[in-house]
């Protein structure tokens, strides 16, 4: 029997290696495909990220910090100093405050929830991998507020020297920093799958696996070591933040009928894209341009920490909706044609980045371009800016505040007009901004005032000596933070106040204010369609006008695609941009004679523009003079354009370039131009670029230890081992046996 042992063992030793394959049998699950192996091994998921912006001194924004993927498990905030390699923090927005501010560079204090300002704090740097925020905000958020902006965002642009005066006092000033690691907001769906994840780690955290998150945000600035605009340009790593402008005018001074009478009022609201148009459209083929300009501004484009999940609601789009409700009670108002005064509405994009599209806009009229065409800043009487009026509905009453600049005959007549609509109207309550106040808050009309000191403006906001709205330039500033009553009252004050500038009856009917109504229903219509996912831009009222690329609308600025032109290829011009253009075209045109109804080469032939082209490729050719100022295309990127349009309108559509005053095309590449003197706004230009990528993704996976992969590979050598010795035993029992036979 002891003879016969050694024969024996190769037998028990094929038992005890078979055991393992045949245990874990029951719980392999067929794979058909390579991909079918893929996604069940990772999962993808969804999150707005913080992406590297450059400018001529340095960096802002999160990226990988290097030219890898990075790879880290998953870990809730409070058990972060319990690991000892980076990992992927799972915070509240709460949390991430907190966290920010530990990680805080000595001179920069950030106010926390707790009201406490927290210093450096290195030792939890190394254990950040990256961060993935959660949705939603606690109880003192939302009684405290949240913004990432400056405490005077753009204090640099300001006509004044008072560039400590808080009108942000919740301004943290956290998305001016630069971060070396990537952070995303989740989605509810990413947010659900990450808190599991967490859960899953912290019951197995002494098991051999772990899940991880892969951050796929490695940004081209990093891989290249191009770390400011100047050389990331150079080397074609990142393009300028910039979009396009629209304007439009009221009366239309058409080609015929052109004269003294014919002088305009500029509206001027800030948007993605800038958009001029007036009322009635602009003879642009005539030299007698004699009527001075009124001038009223809003802004289409916002900013937050993470670049898509940026809505600005409050701040600037309620000021943006107003504005295009006041065009369309306006454009069914009979005998604009006998206006005094041409009325002019324009769009700007890239103000949260150094007013660009306002700056752009003055550099335009200062050439006398193709762009601008029309218009003459000698003519420009009066700056009227639609700021943040989403707010100020309260207890029934409506209540804003016209915040003027330099004290003259044009301000005082539009603060009269101001009064004059506001007794025309029920329960709005209009007053003047504080005396002590340093001057008009961040908005459009700063770049007038830098350029003319003497420029005659109001800006009107739904607030006095600091701004309503606790969440500026954050995600948070969604729907939710404004009213549409405040808004219908706001485009009704503005469309009065308009009607009554633009007269020259110095005593005007109540009569003829009242046929001037805003539609309360457009106005919530346009809340839906611009500021909410459901139905967003898939909303009929879009649908109207454009084929929309995406649903959910997001007023981040973009970047500038390509050679800037004033007829760009439409493909690289966001849905919010060509949704504006149309609709104000549309609002402000009038019929053509001996024009078939749809678009054709004679359509713009006869001083016509083609709207609703593409929702069934044949177009509506009407009379507008609706134009656009470029800034850039949103392709993936940053960038946007501004139109203008006219009331009634101007024979020539365009966009117009809107993007910084330092930078010059030629030759396929971007240059940054010397600063000059005469520019006081470029002197301080940070020239704003966004880094270029590959791909922004997330997603999940578990991983083994590496300790256990290495007593895997040690059982893996000790069964071979085994293996061999096991042939040679039996090689050996199988001779032992030939030889007794």
């Amino acid at each position: 029997m002891a003879t016969d042992l050694p024969c024996l063992l190769p037998f028990l030793l094929f038992l005890f290696i078979s055991h393992f394959p045949l245990s874990f049998s029951g719980s392999v699950k067929s794979m058909e495909s390579v991909p079918d192996l893929t996604k069940s091994m990772y999962v993808d998921f969804d999150g707005y990220p913080c992406v590297r912006l450059l400018n001529l001194t340095g960096e802002i924004g999160c990226s990988n910090p290097g030219r890898d993927k990075v790879v880290a498990p998953v870990v809730r905030y409070k058990n972060v100093n319990e690991f000892s390699k980076p990992s992927a923090v799972l915070v509240s927005l709460d949390e991430f405050l907190e966290l920010v501010g530990r990680l805080g560079k000595s001179e920069i204090l950030f106010e926390v929830l707790r009201g406490v300002e927290i210093s450096n704090d290195s030792s939890i740097a190394k254990n950040i991998g990256g961060v993935l925020v959660e949705q939603g905000m606690d109880t003192q958020i939302k009684l405290k507020g949240f913004s990432p902006d400056q405490k005077f965002p753009g204090a640099e642009y300001a006509p004044y020297k008072s560039i400590n005066y808080e009108w942000n006092p919740t301004g943290s000033g956290m998305m001016w920093r630069a971060y070396s690691f990537p952070v995303f907001l989740l989605t509810e769906g990413g947010a659900q799958l990450v808190q599991e994840v967490a859960m899953n780690n912290e019951k197995k955290r002494n098991d051999y696996t772990a899940d991880v998150v892969e951050f796929d945000s490695v940004m081209q600035t990093t891989k290249s070591g191009t770390h400011d605009s100047e050389s990331c340009l150079q080397e074609q790593t990142c393009l300028p933040l910039g979009g396009y402008s629209v304007i439009m005018a009221i009366p239309l001074c058409l080609e015929n009928n052109f004269s003294d009478n014919c002088s305009a009022i500029l509206i001027l609201p800030l948007m993605k894209g800038s958009v001029w148009s007036s009322l009635p459209p602009i003879n642009n083929s005539s030299t007698n341009h004699s009527k001075p300009i009124i001038l009223t501004v809003a802004s289409m484009d916002s900013a937050s920490f993470f670049r898509d999940k940026n809505l600005g609601a409050e701040s600037p789009i309620s000021g943006l909706i107003a504005l295009l409700a006041a065009v369309d009670s306006l454009s069914h108002v009979n005998g604009l044609d006998d206006l005094g005064k041409q009325l002019v509405f324009s769009v700007f994009t890239g103000e949260a980045w150094g007013y660009l599209g306002s700056r752009r806009f003055l550099f335009e009229l200062d050439l006398q371009s193709e762009a601008v065409k029309g218009l003459n800043s000698s003519l420009i009487e009066t700056v009227i800016e639609i700021g943040s009026v989403g707010k100020g509905f309260s207890q029934g009453n409506s209540t804003f505040f016209a915040h003027t600049a330099a004290v003259s005959l044009a301000t005082n007549e539009t603060l009269n007009a101001l009064k004059h609509a506001r007794d025309s109207l029920e329960n709005i309550t209009v007053s003047s901004a504080s005396t002590l106040n340093p001057g008009i808050p961040p908005s459009s009309l700063m770049a007038f005032l830098k350029k003319n000191p003497s420029t005659s403006g109001m800006v009107l906001e739904d607030f006095d000596t600091s701004f309503s709205d606790k969440f500026y330039h954050s995600h948070l500033d969604d729907m939710s933070n404004i009213n549409s009553s405040s808004i219908v009252a706001a485009a009704s004050l503005v469309a009065r106040t308009l009607y009554i500038l633009a007269s020259d009856d110095k005593n005007i009917s109540s009569t003829a204010l009242d046929a001037i109504n805003v539609n309360a229903s457009l106005v919530e219509e346009l809340m839906s369609c611009l500021l909410d996912c459901e139905p967003g831009l898939s909303c009929e009222l879009v649908k109207s006008y454009i084929v929309p690329t995406n649903q959910c609308p997001n007023h981040y600025v973009g970047v500038i695609l390509g050679e800037p032109s004033s007829n760009p290829y439409l493909g690289y011009v966001d849905d919010v941009s060509r949704f504006i253009w149309n609709f104000l075209a549309d609002r402000t045109s009038s019929s053509m004679e001996d024009a078939s109804s749809d678009c054709s080469k004679e359509c713009s032939n006869k001083g016509g523009v083609c709207i609703k082209a593409e929702v069934d490729g044949k177009g509506v050719c009407v009379i507008s003079t609706t134009r656009g100022h470029y800034l850039a295309p949103t392709d993936s990127i940053l960038g946007n354009f501004f139109p203008w349009l006219a009331l009634p309108p101007y024979p020539h559509t365009k966009y117009v370039p809107a993007y910084s005053t330092r930078l010059n095309y030629e030759s396929g590449t971007w240059h940054v131009l010397p600063s000059d003197s005469s520019d006081p706004m470029g002197m301080v230009d940070p020239v704003w670029t966004e880094s270029n990528w590959d791909t922004i993704r997330l997603r999940v996976y578990t991983v083994q230890d590496a300790a256990f992969d290495r007593l895997v590979l040690l059982a893996g050598i000790t069964i071979t081992v085994m293996a061999y010795l096991a042939i040679v035993l039996t090689r050996a029992c199988i001779a032992k046996a030939l030889k007794r036979d």
